[in-house]
């Protein structure tokens, strides 16, 4: 996930001090996008200020440094909304950020286009499951020397198993998603959705 995205929307939220950024990126933001310091954030921040996507005032702090808090410009805000609204593609991963980053600031969308996002993702990820489930994982013709057979044949087949449960929980968790929304009910209900099975995905 771009990092003036991240900060777009974290100063959407809040305008917000360098020092509140920092809280962020070690809470909430560390789960959108890895390894951010703030360095990185300070050298986005200014780019961004420069371009009129943020602005800053200054708080004078008796006794300490000054500090300035960051908020979104006009200009900022339409980046932001061009992003969260823009086609959305599927990346090859389904585990990559980009369909959460924008599910987390669904506010700012009408509820059909939130479903219809939802759409383009299990149509995609159903038809990959048709595709891909099955597919010959043959590694070798001959294995190299000093490969272990048995070892890497046994993880090969946990890997694709723990692989295929995974993304059947991220079908069916959407697909359960999508029906509380068009049905107007609370989405953090407990009951877990149901697992797709491989031969009901695959249909």
């Amino acid at each position: 996930m771009k990092l003036e995205i991240l900060l777009l929307g974290a100063l959407l939220n809040r305008p917000s001090t360098g020092y509140e950024l920092k809280k962020f990126f070690d809470t909430h933001g560390r789960f959108a996008r890895s390894n951010t310091t703030m360095s990185q954030a300070y050298r986005t921040l200014a780019s961004m200020e420069e371009r009129g996507w943020v602005e800053h005032t200054i708080e004078e702090r008796p006794g300490a440094s000054n500090a300035k808090r960051y908020q979104v410009t006009e200009e900022g805000y339409t980046i932001f909304i061009d992003w969260l609204t823009r086609p959305y593609n599927p990346p090859t991963r389904f585990g990559d950020p980009d369909l959460y980053a924008r599910l987390g600031y669904a506010g700012f969308m009408p509820v059909e286009q939130v479903i219809g996002l939802l759409d383009i993702e299990i149509n995609t990820r159903v038809a990959e499951v048709a595709r891909y489930r099955h597919r010959d994982r043959t590694r070798f013709d001959e294995p190299p020397p000093g490969y272990d057979v048995e070892l890497g044949a046994q993880m090969d087949e946990w890997l694709h198993r723990r692989g295929a449960e995974a993304m059947d929980h991220h079908i069916a968790s959407l697909i359960e998603l999508r029906r509380r929304l068009l049905d107007g009910e609370p989405l953090n209900q407990d009951s877990p959705p149901t697992i797709v099975r491989t031969e009901e995905t695959s249909r």
